[in-house]
């Protein structure tokens, strides 16, 4: 795994995090020496092909493993979350029907309302950890992965998920501490221009029209300082998989990594970001258009007043085309960015560590030699 690959920084006898330049007598990839690929990118400094390049050759190689993870993941978030949904609207379906009996000059109990805002809160809730549980399966399989397909050398799901959750929470609260390190600052300025903007005007219609314009100028203020934390702490998911570390470490870790490349590492990541998402936007039309049907042919024989259950059951094949179309567009979206990421982390480490020769006598390659 991890160590046996040199990714810790002490195997094959490195200094850990960049002493000696490899192993001896290599002296980096310098001097006409070409970078082997043993697997999928180059062992050596990598352009902009290599890195995508070698994220969709990661997903041709190793898609099974990939899918299989994320669809394990996403698919049990979503069993889960329709699992809560039935039982709580078990719960509180006699509610619903006199609310949604009510006319048009009726108000809503409260005995009626407050037990279907407890429903979805808690449906809410589930969805939340369901996700993030998920999310953080999927970025801590992809790098698992990328362990094994930069040397080229075979792997298995079982592997990879184990890998995954054992280092899931290591994850979870790397990217929950990367998240309020942006947020906070942010909010915090927010609140200020808000409550400067209060202060110094009354709350009529002007003084609300200044604290919205107030506002969003602290957001566009605000959203330079929030990219550069962003892309500063990018990397840390990667280093808790390779290099074994916790949140704090994977955090300082990144920091180190992208400093003097912030610009390119953040290019690459929109791009990459840019690719899932138009992707995702694709897979998702078929299946639109086929919910969109299903729903037209579901509602067809409904009567003037239909009953909830008859509306549900009507567009139900709606909601699971669509369904189904989010699960696998969000597999697309969770896969490729941080495979790309994971491969800026190599490719980081690569440069300011030489970690090249070390990988490469890993996977058992010599290296070449160009005259």
């Amino acid at each position: 795994m991890a160590q046996d690959a040199g990714w810790g920084g002490g195997a094959y006898g490195g200094a850990p995090y960049g002493g000696p330049p490899g192993p001896p007598g290599w002296g980096g990839w310098g001097g006409g020496w070409v970078p082997p690929k043993p697997g999928v990118v180059p062992l050596g400094p990598m352009r902009l092909g290599d890195v995508m390049g070698g994220a969709f050759a990661t997903v041709g190689r190793y898609g099974k493993q990939l899918l299989g993870v994320g669809a394990a993941a996403y698919g049990g978030a979503l069993a889960v979350v329709l699992t809560a949904a039935a039982i709580a609207y078990s719960a509180v379906a006699d509610h619903l029907d006199r609310i949604l009996s009510l006319g048009s000059d009726e108000d809503p109990r409260a005995e009626d309302w407050v037990p279907l805002l407890i429903a979805f809160s808690s449906v809410a809730l589930v969805a939340l950890i369901a996700t993030v549980i998920s999310t953080a399966l999927m970025y801590t399989a992809v790098p698992a992965v990328l362990q094994e397909a930069v040397l080229g050398r075979p792997t298995t799901f079982s592997t990879v998920w184990r890998r995954a959750w054992s280092r899931m929470p290591a994850v979870v609260g790397t990217v929950l501490l990367t998240w309020l390190i942006v947020l906070v600052p942010i909010l915090l300025a927010w609140i200020g221009f808000v409550a400067i903007v209060i202060a110094a005007v009354s709350t009529d219609g002007g003084g609300q029209v200044a604290v919205i314009l107030i506002g969003v100028l602290g957001a566009l203020a605000t959203a330079p300082l929030a990219t550069w934390l962003w892309v500063k702490f990018s990397l840390a998911p990667s280093v808790v998989v390779f290099e074994s570390q916790g949140p704090i470490g994977a955090l300082r870790r990144s920091s180190r990594l992208v400093r003097g490349d912030w610009w390119r590492i953040f290019g690459i990541t929109l791009l990459a970001g840019a690719v899932a998402g138009f992707a995702g936007y694709l897979i998702q039309i078929p299946f639109s258009l086929l919910g969109t049907f299903s729903g037209m042919l579901g509602t067809v024989n409904l009567g003037d007043d239909p009953n909830p259950a008859a509306v549900i059951a009507a567009v139900s094949g709606y909601v699971l085309s669509i369904m189904v179309g989010q699960l696998i567009s969000q597999l697309v979206v969770a896969t490729f960015p941080p495979l790309v990421t994971g491969l800026l982390y190599v490719d980081r480490r690569i440069r300011t560590e030489d970690l090249g020769p070390v990988l490469a006598e890993a996977a058992a390659v010599p290296p070449q030699y160009t005259e």
